[in-house]
């Protein structure tokens, strides 16, 4: 005889939307008097009753794209310390800009926001335009962060889905894998009727502080009871991880020239990985191909000039967002010609002492540090 099979409740389905929108809709002064009680003191945030700087708005919504706000605050800090307003920005060279921006990755970030600052200061007085589709044609701007600057700084009903406003709402319906449709209808629904703004900083703060990827802390909800996951119990699957691809390598190839103690760096062209950022040549190896010869090959591409491979310097590896590298530095020595830009967008000559005026990535730092220390003193008398 076979033992009894106890039969398991199906799952309670997901609310209709019409009904979570109703009940989302209205724990929305819930939401704002959470954020009240419960919000972080961040230096680009206007106090209570003040009126956001749009600058400021915009700068920080740049920043904080794909990085925490651990590591922006310092970064914003000193930004406005070099720039602290919209036209010191609009004036300011892009190299200047990237050297301030450097550390922070996702460069294209800073060339973008610093080309749509100057058409701000050229083409409307430099004054952030108020009209949602004017701020979104600008440079960069993106569904994202017109939302959040347009409702933040202008106090616009314009709505916002990020990383964390994605996950609350995944849970509140309990959808593992929710359509960006559903998630900007339901931006749409909370976002009208006072304070937009601070309405779409308590979504992003509930998801930061208490709606975590790991470990939520429900009771600290103030929607907990229009949460359809945490109702079945699924909220730690909310939303469901998505599998991860296999990361692709780049073995590449490094040409450290070094004259009379200074070595030759070159600046990337502006829509090139890193672009706009100075480096030593690089280029990635051919299946089969030598990284002495590769090396050199790097230096002619970028400079049309002929070296020499000396000696291996050392290896840097680095994880970019979709790619991993592994860099081998090797010394060279010029052959023969001048160098030209013809695969970058500048080149120079650069003194260890020098080399803090100058944008690097971080990899091409630690390049340069080998080159620095490894480099044979030069003969006396």
């Amino acid at each position: 005889m076979s033992p009894l099979r106890t039969r398991r409740a199906p799952a309670a389905p997901a609310p209709r939307p019409s009904a979570l929108r109703d009940g989302i809709a209205g724990a929305r002064e819930r939401l704002l008097a959470w954020y009240d009680a419960h919000r972080r003191e961040l230096p680009w945030r206007a106090a209570a009753g003040e009126t956001a700087d749009p600058y400021r708005v915009w700068l920080s919504e740049v920043m904080l794209q794909q990085t925490r706000v651990e590591t922006v605050r310092r970064y914003y800090e000193r930004w406005l310390e070099r720039f602290p307003t919209l036209e010191a920005l609009a004036e300011a060279s892009l190299d200047d800009v990237l050297k301030q921006w450097e550390g922070l990755g996702y460069y294209s970030r800073a060339r973008n926001f610093h080309r749509a600052v100057r058409e701000v200061a050229y083409a409307y007085n430099g004054e952030v335009p108020t009209q949602p589709d004017a701020f979104r044609a600008l440079p960069g701007v993106g569904r994202y962060t017109a939302g959040a600057v347009m409702s933040i700084a202008f106090g616009r009903p314009e709505p916002l889905v990020d990383g964390n406003v994605r996950r609350v709402f995944a849970r509140l319906t309990d959808d593992p894998d929710p359509a960006d449709g559903q998630l900007w209808e339901l931006a749409e629904t909370l976002v009208p009727g006072s304070r937009p703004g601070d309405l779409n900083q308590a979504l992003m703060e509930l998801g930061a502080t208490v709606c975590t990827p790991r470990s939520p802390r429900c009771a600290e909800c103030p929607v907990a009871d229009v949460c359809a996951a945490r109702a079945a119990g699924t909220q730690d699957d909310r939303p469901a991880r998505k599998p991860t691809r296999p990361v692709p390598h780049e073995d590449t190839a490094v040409g450290v020239v070094d004259r009379g103690g200074k070595l030759l760096l070159v600046r990337r062209p502006v829509d090139a990985r890193l672009g706009g950022m100075w480096s030593f040549p690089g280029v990635v190896r051919r299946r089969g191909e030598a990284t002495v010869r590769a090396a050199e090959r790097s230096v002619l591409i970028a400079l049309d000039v002929e070296v020499r491979a000396c000696e291996r310097i050392g290896v840097v590896p680095h994880a970019f967002t979709h790619v991993r590298a592994t860099y081998h530095a090797v010394r060279c020595t010029l052959v023969s010609g001048e160098p030209r830009e013809v695969g970058c967008d500048g080149w120079a000559w650069v003194a260890p002492h020098e080399v803090d005026a100058y944008a690097l990535p971080v990899a091409q730092k630690k390049i340069f540090a080998l080159a620095v220390a490894s480099a044979l003193p030069a003969p006396s008398g």
